[in-house]
């Protein structure tokens, strides 16, 4: 999220700390393409994911814990995404996994979605699982 920085100038939100961040640690754009591009340790490939995941962007941070093999972290990436009624990063996980969505999910989805006032992606997710497809 972007704020009024004062002077005309704006400054960052971190989506969890809900406090005003000076400069962002996340590399910009170009520079994230180019680290997903290359060899990064696991432990490097964490790091960046770790950095992604704490200032609330989950689909940045997935291609970094596939590069680090971080099944656990994936499962729960997914697991969050289904309490949170998102099919669009509950998609982006699947995809990266090469696991498809299941119907349970799908429906546990939309009962999240629903709950959230989500009624959009609830009903998508009702479609998703009815066609039992991802």
């Amino acid at each position: 999220m972007v704020a009024d920085g004062g002077r005309g100038h704006s400054a960052l939100l971190s989506r969890r700390a809900g406090g005003i961040v000076g400069k962002s640690k996340l590399p910009g754009p170009i520079e994230r393409r180019h680290l997903i591009e290359r060899e990064l340790s696991t432990a490097q490939a964490l790091r960046y994911a770790e950095a992604y995941l704490d200032e609330g962007f989950e689909v940045d941070a997935i291609a970094f814990l596939v590069k680090a093999e971080a099944t656990d972290q994936l499962d729960a990436l997914r697991g969050r995404s289904i309490e949170a009624g998102d099919g669009f990063l509950l998609r982006a996980v699947a995809s990266a996994m090469d696991a498809p969505p299941k119907p349970e999910e799908w429906k546990a989805l939309a009962e999240a979605a629903a709950r959230a006032g989500k009624e959009c992606y609830s009903a998508e997710a009702l479609r998703q699982a009815d066609r039992g497809e991802s």
